[in-house]
């Protein structure tokens, strides 16, 4: 930590001999390796770039030239350098520095990451900028192959080399995305890293002009900068050449002397240039390497064993993955989609006891809802698992391609809701607001794991689309808590009253329906009885139930893991009004604000959402004499 915590460091990697340069190399691992440890977040992909970013920052000004991160979780190394060490024990934390780029952080942060496919674009916009105001720096994009999975890194691909634009593509290969990459441009990319063409023909100049007397020693090292350019010329990428990139590679991204010296060469040519480096997720830290995609995102662990320091319960991810198992015994019309990470929305036993029957399409969600409704029209039953904040890519597909054709494709979809230290570009609240306007598509939120299980055995029955939305971490177990100790059938628009009361309902989704109890027990000591309904459906809603609650004058609360605007809150709100009822109506939900990073219960608790600031709200809504009513 003693060089790391140098104000000075961003400058002295410049001075610094290319062995301090390698030592300095294990001082950053053991860094991240002790930091994430305790603070959870990216820890795999960013083992893999650390000889890449010293790289990039000996050769490059990061204060002047521009270099756009893709995704960004792998710019920890990029902060360690930039004078950022000393804040890591904040990593991810509420106030804390971030765990992706945030040009609000620090000059060098030149683009906010957090989703896949983008830097291109980006860099290209940046390098077109730079040239229409005559100005003189470098534009780079730092893209992973797992990226490159997605068509948006075409779509800047195709726009940068047909403009010719100078910038640098570096595509760093580690063969992964979250989950281990599929599909025909992972193929593509292994067969230039297997080329062995351009190590023999390197070594077979050297050998051979070293045996020219006298001359021969200063020819091969005079040849040196034309060796570490052309050397990686002799393997075409004809890919990327076709696109009107000018490619170099394979190169080691482990070895820091040819990628310092191929940056110096490649930084003096014209036009857009792709570098293709080879590096291994996890690098130095064996439960990483062993594991990348468990230690892609990782909750605070154990240094040495790799095991998580909490968290022992069965997640929600795991119990959708199971429930696949589950419905394909019994039916093999299902089929499972997955965008590029597989365990993480927990399909891998699934992938591996019906291979047949799973696609991971990498990170291509628009193309992972088609394909869908190609399987549908095929007589397929499929389940679409994507993350929430992910999912608002395939807007276009869900609304025409699948919901327009009525097609019985089902939505897994996997972090909904706050998510905790990711921040802002990971939050999945967003999802009601754009899914629940959209014609036929019922909206489903479980309360407990085992509703999950139901929900989804219903929707298989379905003969149009659905989706189910659920949290990230432990899955709650609430069963039992209906009248009887039953639980209420599925039946879509149908919700379930969980507790009687005659003062107020609370009527809660997803959940939010343990906040709702746990509330309504605070109220009960207070003197106010609170009634809790399971909603269910955001949509439809259940229509009767809230007409009736409304004619009693009963004062509703509604309570979303989803921003307010658009949301289920709003749908009761519209539902009452257009229905001509009037009662006073409050909704709890996220603000019309960007949410940041945090714990989970740290931000409920700070934006009102979690149990005693709910009863506070309700009995403070409660005495307002002068609240509004829906009218």
């Amino acid at each position: 930590m003693n060089e790391l915590a140098n104000p000075d460091l961003k400058a002295k990697i410049k001075k610094m001999g290319l062995r301090d340069l390698e030592l300095l190399t294990y001082e950053i691992r053991d860094f991240l390796i002790s930091n994430v440890s305790e603070t959870g977040g990216h820890l795999a992909s960013n083992l893999g770039v650390v000889e890449l970013t010293l790289a990039l920052h000996r050769v490059f000004d990061v204060s002047r030239d521009k270099i756009v991160w893709d995704v960004g979780h792998q710019t920890y190394v990029h902060k360690i350098l930039t004078g950022r060490a000393g804040a890591f024990k904040t990593l991810r934390q509420y106030g804390g520095i971030s765990g992706f780029p945030k040009t609000g952080e620090d000059p060098c942060d030149v683009y906010n990451g957090g989703h896949g496919s983008v830097s291109i674009s980006a860099a290209m916009g940046l390098a077109e900028a730079r040239d229409i105001k005559g100005e003189k720096h470098h534009v780079l994009a730092v893209i992973g192959d797992g990226a490159l999975t997605g068509g948006l890194a075409y779509e800047g691909l195709n726009n940068a080399g047909n403009r010719q634009s100078n910038m640098i593509v570096v595509l760093n290969d580690n063969e992964m995305s979250i989950s281990e990459n599929t599909g025909s441009v992972a193929q593509y990319l292994s067969k230039l890293r297997a080329s062995q063409k351009y190590q023999s023909a390197k070594h077979t100049i050297k050998d051979r002009m070293a045996r020219i007397p006298r001359v021969g020693q200063s020819m091969v090292q005079g040849a040196e900068r034309m060796k570490n350019l052309m050397r990686y010329a002799v393997v075409p990428g004809t890919l990327f050449e076709e696109l009107g990139f000018s490619y170099y590679g394979p190169v080691d991204g482990h070895n820091l002397g040819e990628l310092i010296e191929l940056f110096k060469e490649v930084k003096r040519l014209d036009g857009p240039v792709l570098l293709h480096v080879v590096t291994k997720k996890g690098k130095g830290y064996v439960n990483a390497e062993k594991h990348p995609d468990r230690f892609h995102g990782i909750v605070p662990f154990d240094p040495e064993t790799g095991a998580p320091l909490r968290g022992s319960g069965k997640t929600w991810s795991a119990v959708a993955g199971e429930t696949m198992m589950e419905l394909s015994e019994s039916d093999d019309r299902v089929v499972c989609i997955s965008a590029a990470m597989t365990e993480a929305v927990g399909l891998s036993d699934f992938a591996k006891s019906y291979f047949k029957h799973f696609y991971d399409v990498g990170i291509a969600e628009e193309h992972a809802v088609i394909f869908a409704a190609g399987l549908a029209l095929g007589g397929l039953r499929p389940f679409v698992f994507i993350y929430s904040t992910f999912l608002q890519r395939a807007y276009d597909q869900i609304a025409i391609d699948i919901c327009a054709q009525k097609l019985p494709v089902v939505f897994m979809i996997d972090r909904a809701g706050n998510v905790g230290g990711d921040g802002e570009t990971h939050h999945g609240v967003f999802d009601l607001s754009y899914l629940c306007h959209i014609p036929g598509l019922v909206v489903m939120a479980p309360k407990d794991a085992e509703e999950l299980r139901r929900m989804a055995r219903h929707a298989l029955t379905m003969d149009g689309p659905a989706c189910i939305r659920y949290p990230r971490g432990e899955a709650a177990a609430l069963a039992g808590l209906a009248p009887g100790g039953g639980a209420a059938p599925i039946e879509i628009g149908v919700s379930e009253r969980l507790r009687e009361g005659g003062d107020i309902e609370l009527r809660a989704l997803g959940k939010m329906v343990g906040v709702a109890l746990d509330a309504a027990g605070l109220l009960a000591a207070g003197g106010i009885e609170a009634a809790v309904v399971n909603e269910r459906f955001a949509a439809p809603l259940d229509e009767g139930s809230l007409i009736e609650c409304a004619r009693r004058h009963m004062p509703i609360i509604t309570l979303e893991d989803n921003v307010r605007k658009g949301g289920f809150g709003e749908s009761v709100c519209a539902l009452l009004a257009e229905s001509g009822q009037c009662t006073p109506v409050l909704n709890i939900a996220w603000p019309d604000e960007y949410v940041p990073q945090g714990g989970v219960r740290e931000l409920m608790a700070h934006y009102g959402m979690d149990a005693a600031s709910v009863a506070g709200r309700v009995q403070a809504f409660l005495r307002d004499k002068n609240r509004a009513a829906i009218l």
